[in-house]
């Protein structure tokens, strides 16, 4: 495994592993795809079957269990950089792995249910040498886990204009004040990025990123009540004092990393909810197959063999515009556009596919014995997430139309 992926790192090397005329997948990630779902199979499953329904996390014991058959086979970390001791994968690779991962009962609110680590985020790279090792090293090597607050109750999808929240200079330190909103996974994180104005109101310039210990004075978080299983928070900064080597990049260039973190982050995003689709249709084929109602059995009847033929139809273009996505992205091109067509269609189709096949199980598709009606809602904060569809319309718009 860790030689697949080394060899996945390299655009040259995937470029040349494309046949000529055809859209494959080259040999290494076609391996890699068979690996995780193996694991997700064998491993994951029957694991998270012993949980409770909505259950967002697994037993320390059962996930510790987990990640070391994870480690031992390379599936640790795949997004973040080989040299700090991730896996080192190219986007494509990591739209592959997103899709199988998210195969599972847990797998919109966390791939795999964490047996492959948490990646920190990926601009954490970007950081001096000390901020490197000392969170985002750690981060691979102990699991220490992090949140990036950015959204407030001001608007998330337009932080560039809509961030009040404060630092301000005092001496060799930094003073944060305000409030950040929607804060996913800040209950059980150790550190957090943090992105407050430093200059102008109005202008993305004036943002600046800051890396925050979770344990530093001033700091208090409340959970807010969301559709289950998720539990982003709110987070409240009250004087509180941040080392300026703890500031990520220069001072007024956050909103440029901030950007940066969002759009790459979309593509995975995009693939998870594919997945999860494709596994949701599955399950719907197969019910279909062994269902008998009116002397016949539903794969019979033309209404579902239409809802079936749509949704295979809809996996096939959001698969594909994400795998260009993700390819264009390995190729070092700025794929903005095509991450935010990925994005609004993979969630906007997943969420009607999951929609169908509720209604070719019929009252057994909301029923807890299934997970497609907790997939059903939680899809939903899928079309949100980072960033709404009608921001990532807009954005495609803005391109399309200016001179």
């Amino acid at each position: 495994m860790a030689d697949a992926a080394e060899s996945l790192s390299s655009p040259e090397a995937m470029s040349a592993a494309l046949p000529t005329g055809a859209w494959e997948l080259p040999e290494e990630l076609c391996l890699l795809r068979e690996t995780v779902s193996r694991f997700m199979q064998n491993e994951v499953r029957p694991v998270e079957e012993r949980q409770p329904h909505d259950a967002y996390a697994l037993p320390v014991g059962d996930l510790e269990m987990l990640q070391q058959k994870a480690k031992a086979l390379g599936l640790w970390c795949l997004a973040s950089p080989a040299d700090y001791g991730g896996g080192g994968l190219g986007l494509l690779a990591q739209v592959i792995v997103a899709e199988e991962a998210a195969k599972c009962r847990m797998g919109a609110y966390i791939p795999a249910c964490g047996a492959f680590g948490i990646d920190p985020p990926s601009v954490i790279w970007l950081g001096t040498p000390q901020q490197r090792e000392a969170y985002g090293v750690e981060g691979i090597r102990n699991g220490k886990k992090c949140f990036v607050a950015i959204s407030e109750a001001t608007g998330g999808s337009d932080p560039a204009r809509k961030i009040q929240t404060r630092a301000v200079r005092d001496g060799d330190h930094y003073v944060i004040n305000g409030t950040k909103m929607w804060i996913t996974a800040a209950g059980e994180a150790e550190w957090g990025i943090v992105f407050a104005r430093t200059g102008e109101a109005g202008k993305g310039e004036g943002i600046t990123a800051f890396i925050v210990d979770r344990d530093t004075p001033g700091i208090t978080s409340n959970e807010i009540g969301v559709i289950p299983s998720y539990s982003p928070f709110e987070i409240v900064y009250i004087d509180v004092r941040v080392p300026d080597e703890n500031r990520l990049g220069e001072e007024g260039q956050g909103f440029a990393i901030c950007q940066k973190w969002l759009v790459h982050a979309r593509v995975p995003y995009a693939a998870g909810v594919i997945g999860i689709a494709q596994e949701a249709l599955r399950l719907a084929i197969e019910w279909a197959r062994e269902r008998h109602v009116h002397k016949s059995v539903l794969a019979d009847k033309q209404a579902v063999q239409w809802m079936i033929a749509d949704s295979e139809i809809e996996l096939r273009a959001a698969r594909l515009l994400t795998w260009q996505a993700a390819w264009n992205g390995d190729l070092g091109k700025d794929i903005k556009t095509d991450a935010s067509i990925a994005k609004v269609y993979a969630t906007e189709a997943a969420g009607r596919i999951i929609d169908r096949c509720v209604q070719i199980f019929g009252a057994m598709g909301v029923a807890k014995e299934m997970p497609l009606e907790r997939w059903y809602r939680e899809l939903r904060i899928k079309r949100i997430g980072e960033g709404p569809s009608e921001v990532q319309r807009m954005v495609l718009a803005r391109e399309l139309l200016k001179e």
